[in-house]
């Protein structure tokens, strides 16, 4: 048994999932968490009902075991669905392979199952309804309304308003900044049919992208799709806009007209569900000497319009966890490293997320873009080790999220070269050889 004991600050996603690789390693490890135990209590509405799981984060999944347990419960997309305005469909694969899918899981059943597994290593106590309102770094004291707790290694897996960042950036010379999207989100239903089938097709994400905002969908394990509106959040055509039923009706009979034959809750969720604020959190670095690190939304919250803001948070775990295993003890190497080679990953996917919503809100309809994503798949084929897609190298591989970040920047280029003839197909080839290294 090790000697320190870890404390951790959030029982979200991360929090659970990094508590059992700790326990797996020894430590023993407490949960504080803000709210009451979603086990027991009836869950709100409105909030991130599923999520994407993809290549990132079913690695760590099946690191600690859980893998086998999520699978049942994972719905396999295997491409965008894009539904446009006169009702048409057109199925867009994610890639090329069967097993080149992500899974929508449902993100309550997916926090709940982690903390059961944490706790059963018996090695992790969750403590809930306890609020972190101060970390002391000076003298490793943290204050929970009336209670304090000494720690000797504090973990914030708190989420996008970490009070742990807030200590470690007005402790330290971390950088912060959180930069609003200017959109935010509404989540709405598509129930499922009288006879508890899907309505529309179950093994996609579906997409209504209609330029300035889009609709999204994902299907659910009891044949329901949970709708998620992205929208300006003032201007024209906002939610500062659009707010009494007949401004939500006319709203979606003029946009999404085929969806909104399936939703016959609409106005009642959108005026009873919450409106989500989008925004980026860019943090560097993520640790304060060898006595605290951020992890998760609290070093990096992103946008979701890559379905990486859980698999980033799991991967962070993943490569914590490494790092403590190979500087076994020495917190100020571990906590050092995770910096200084990870921060650049959670800039990274940071930038790709923003890019991917003007993808999804509007490129997918657009020709070049259709040609761009063929020629991707056909230099996938003729260069499987040199040429991946951008959306595959994310979501179906672990290369490092800065290294494919720049590796798209280069496949970008050389692809829009050729598409306008500004190099001949066999200057193309010969370019992916001499510029983009074999992945292995």
């Amino acid at each position: 048994m090790n000697k320190e004991k870890i404390t951790l600050i959030g029982a979200g996603l991360a929090g659970p999932l990094m508590a059992t690789y700790l326990a797996n390693r020894g430590y023993s490890v407490d949960i504080f968490e803000r709210r009451s135990d979603m086990r027991k209590s009836e869950l709100s509405a409105g909030r991130s009902i599923n999520l994407a799981l993809s290549a990132r984060g079913i690695h760590a999944l099946k690191d600690v075991e859980i893998y086998d347990k999520i699978e049942l419960i994972a719905i396999p997309m295997k491409g965008r669905m894009i539904h446009d305005l006169d009702g048409t469909t057109q199925l867009q694969p994610y890639g090329q392979g069967e097993n080149e899918v992500i899974y929508s899981v449902s993100r309550a059943q997916l926090n709940m199952d982690l903390m059961t597994l944490a706790e059963n290593t018996g090695l992790v106590d969750i403590h809930f309804e306890h609020k972190l309102d101060f970390a002391d770094l000076d003298n490793n004291e943290l204050t929970f309304g009336d209670k304090r707790v000494f720690f000797d290694k504090v973990l914030g897996c708190d989420g996008s308003s970490s009070a742990l960042r807030k200590a470690i950036h007005k402790k330290s010379i971390a950088e912060y900044f959180k930069k609003p999207l200017g959109h935010g989100y509404k989540e709405l239903t598509i129930p499922p049919s009288d006879s508890g089938d899907f309505r529309i097709e179950k093994f996609a994400l579906h997409i209504w992208p209609r330029g300035e905002f889009m609709l999204i969908a994902l299907p659910n394990m009891d044949g329901s799709f949970t709708c998620t509106l992205f929208f300006p959040m003032t201007g024209p055509t906002s939610f500062e806009t659009v707010k009494n039923e007949n401004e939500i009706m006319s709203l979606f009979q003029n946009h999404f007209p085929d969806a909104f034959e399936l939703m016959p809750t609409l106005c009642e969720d959108f005026q009873n569900n919450p409106t989500g604020n989008l925004a980026t959190v860019y943090c560097n670095p993520w640790h304060y000497k060898d006595k605290a690190v951020l992890l998760g939304d609290a070093a990096h919250a992103v946008v979701p319009f890559f379905g990486q803001g859980m698999n980033a948070s799991f991967q962070d775990c993943s490569v914590l966890n490494n790092l403590i295993g190979k500087y076994s003890g020495d917190w100020d190497k571990i906590f050092e490293n995770f910096s200084t080679f990870h921060v650049k990953n959670g800039h990274a996917i940071a930038e790709m997320a923003i890019e991917n919503y003007i993808e999804m809100r509007d490129s997918v309809n657009d020709p070049n873009y259709k040609k761009r994503r063929q020629l991707e798949f056909d230099l996938e084929q003729k260069f499987p080790d040199r040429f991946i897609p951008r959306y595959s190298m994310v979501s179906f591989h672990q290369i490092p999220y800065s290294e494919v970040y720049n590796r798209g920047e280069i496949q970008l280029e050389l692809m829009n070269k050729f598409l306008t003839g500004e190099i001949t197909e066999s200057n193309l080839h010969t370019t992916i050889l001499n510029k983009l290294h074999p992945i292995t």
